[in-house]
């Protein structure tokens, strides 16, 4: 495993685990039981994904010391504002059975994002967080919370996948010291991503599969990446990437392949946002 330290000294494994979508409690803790026996150190959930409790079941199962796992989860849109996060950070803790949060995001860069922050920044520097951060955030809501907060983000989440490159938001969250994750590195398996053609010779020529050509490509890129599967095999797979390197005419044709190179966020349309702001956990 490669580690990553972050803006506060914080190490965390540029490969994680993530469980988006795993809404059977049972089957999201056989998948993140098999995860860390994989070797994944660093898991990724969120009160929006109503899983926590099976993470934390998983965690304690495992007979892997809590001081070795990363867990990151996340605060929703209506449990924003200093006191509801403050709630909404002691249920977390709770439905993972920890008293301490790894890292801890803003899940939308909707709501009461400052009382959010306060409060978080309070978490932080009283030692139950060991790190603060965002998900979802464009460029601009980053150099606000960059320029305005007095404890920098140390992580934003974002899409990040070869037909989504994000090269905007990944430029700013270096300036100010703010590490990039990719979620959704395989882009859903839609468009074709599977099957595109450059990608595939990649592979081909490195006896790897795609999904190892993209995460590869990621880790390179200085990019953290939190793929997910609930199947064993392709868990092991996407783990096995530590073991070559990918050549600069290689990475050169996959940062060729980026079909949105100007998006400065997330797709922030009317619709889109109504319907985020619907969902209440």
């Amino acid at each position: 495993m490669e580690y990553k330290k972050l803006n506060n000294g914080l190490q965390i494994p540029v490969l994680g685990f993530g469980v988006w979508q795993m809404f059977d409690l049972t089957e999201c803790q056989r998948a993140v039981e098999d995860a860390l026996e994989t070797g994944y150190r660093l898991i990724d959930t969120a009160a929006l994904y109503k899983n926590e409790e099976a993470v934390g079941a998983a965690v304690r199962a495992s007979g892997i010391s809590r001081k070795d796992i990363t867990i990151t989860t996340k605060a929703w849109i209506n449990q924003l504002g200093y006191e509801n996060t403050k709630r909404a950070f002691e249920e977390s803790l709770q439905k993972l059975g920890t008293d301490y949060i790894d890292i801890y995001l803003i899940h939308q860069p909707y709501g009461d994002l400052y009382g959010a922050w306060r409060a978080m920044e309070e978490l932080y520097l009283a030692g139950q967080i060991k790190a603060i951060g965002v998900s979802n955030f464009s460029t601009g809501r980053i150099t606000d919370f960059a320029e305005q907060a007095n404890i920098v983000p140390a992580l934003n989440q974002i899409e990040l996948h070869p037909y989504r490159q994000a090269p905007l938001i990944r430029k700013t969250n270096q300036l100010y010291t703010v590490a990039t994750q990719a979620w959704s590195p395989f882009n859903r398996g839609e468009d074709g991503i599977f099957s595109d053609a450059a990608l595939n010779s990649i592979a081909e020529k490195y006896n790897k599969t795609v999904a190892q050509i993209i995460l590869r490509w990621q880790i390179q890129e200085g990019i953290l990446t939190i793929p997910k599967s609930s199947h064993l095999k392709r868990m092991q797979e996407n783990f096995n990437i530590f073991d070559f390197s990918l050549k600069t005419e290689d990475m050169e044709l996959i940062k060729s392949l980026d079909r949105q190179p100007n998006v400065y966020g997330p797709r922030e349309d009317q619709e889109r946002v109504k319907h985020l702001l619907d969902y209440k956990v």
